[in-house]
């Protein structure tokens, strides 16, 4: 009679261990449950509404690169039909997670085609860089009232 309630003893533990293995609940229970913090949920590091609006203000250029947690996208060069004799790239950098003027800075590179054919640098207007900012911004403002870009 004792050896049956020892073995339904140890039956109806190894089947309570189970169950609540099952559930998660066996290291709460037991011991030996992983201690460490949960992660952060997944997201990017940067406001959604800037990254989602540079992504659309130069979508005309090609996309190079683009780090959502670190902000930076890289776009590679483009000549229009209109002037095939010089080419631009930019390269965005989202710096906040707020929709700020200052959480945005845009940088143009540009060149042309010398008359031996070699691209060489060009200077690029600093309203050129001011006003695809401003650009960036609008087309964020407005994501940000049409309650998209999360």
């Amino acid at each position: 009679m004792r050896a049956s309630r020892g073995l339904l003893g140890v039956t109806l533990a190894l089947g309570l261990v189970s169950g609540l293995s099952a559930c998660g609940t066996v290291s709460r229970v037991v011991g030996g449950g992983n201690d460490q913090p949960q992660a952060a949920p997944v997201g990017i590091g940067v406001n959604g509404y800037l990254w989602r609006a540079s992504l659309d203000t130069l979508s005309f250029l090609p996309l190079e690169t683009a780090d959502p947690w670190g902000g930076i996208i890289n776009y590679g060069w483009y000549s229009a039909a209109s002037s095939p004799n010089e080419r631009i790239k930019a390269t965005v950098y989202i710096l906040d997670s707020r929709l700020r003027a200052d959480a945005l800075n845009v940088t143009v590179n540009r060149q042309v085609r010398n008359e031996a054919g070699e691209w060489v640098e060009a200077a690029v207007s600093p309203q050129t860089e001011t006003d695809l900012e401003n650009a960036i911004l609008t087309r964020a403002r407005q994501l940000r009232l049409a309650g998209a870009g999360d």
